[in-house]
């Protein structure tokens, strides 16, 4: 089994590398800049955030991102980012998460895949990253996925797979990553599922949105 993994894995990387040779210039479809996204959703109003520093920008390699805050008269806000890559050919690619968080001093304590319901289509679910961070005392529950064309995949090695299979199938390789963080409140046996229904209510509101924001 791990060997046929290890063969998986470099064929993919092989398709990878011919996919940032190819000279086809990419034919992505229009969308909306994130200077446009709404600041009120539903119950949330939304509170920019300051913007990423030159350098951060450098190192992340994105065409377009959002992070705000957003609150509603029902409790406590969550946190929203959500970075854009038009092209992933000249080695500009997704950062995931696992790799920033604990850089900024965030410890995971539950990691897991899970299935959400998706509000775009009723009765479907979609593939989630569900992760609780902790830093001292503090926790906070962080969702995030990763999103092109109309697809969500939570795990980063199928994104990769999508990756190449779209760039070839396509000539497209854009896409994003979402990311919602909701703080956990309180040291009570409910205060993780609240988070969880606080981030949950917020999906609902925001998958919709996104749709004008990231081309199918």
């Amino acid at each position: 089994m791990r060997t046929r993994v290890i063969v998986i894995f470099i064929a993919l990387l092989v398709a990878a590398g011919a996919v940032a040779r190819a000279d086809r210039s990419e034919g992505v479809p229009l969308r909306a800049s994130f200077d446009t996204f709404p600041m009120q959703m539903g119950e949330w109003r939304g509170v920019q955030q300051p913007p990423f520093t030159e350098a951060v920008l450098k190192v992340l390699g994105l065409n377009d991102y959002i992070t705000r805050s957003y609150y509603s008269a029902a409790g406590p806000g969550v946190g929203l980012y959500v970075g854009y890559w038009q092209s992933q050919k000249q080695g500009d690619t997704i950062h995931s998460p696992q790799n920033c968080l604990p850089g900024a001093g965030w410890e995971p304590v539950q990691q897991a895949i899970v299935a959400i319901p998706d509000p775009r289509t009723p009765g479907a679910v979609m593939p989630v990253n569900r992760t609780v961070i902790q830093k001292g005392l503090e926790r906070q529950l962080v969702l995030y996925w990763y999103q092109s064309h109309d697809r969500v995949v939570a795990s980063e090695y199928w994104a990769k797979f999508y990756l190449v299979a779209d760039a070839m199938r396509l000539n497209r390789t854009d896409g994003a990553l979402v990311r919602i963080i909701a703080p956990v409140t309180g040291d009570g046996p409910d205060a993780v599922t609240k988070a969880d229904q606080l981030a949950m209510r917020f999906v609902n509101d925001l998958m919709p949105q996104l749709e004008t924001f990231l081309p199918r």
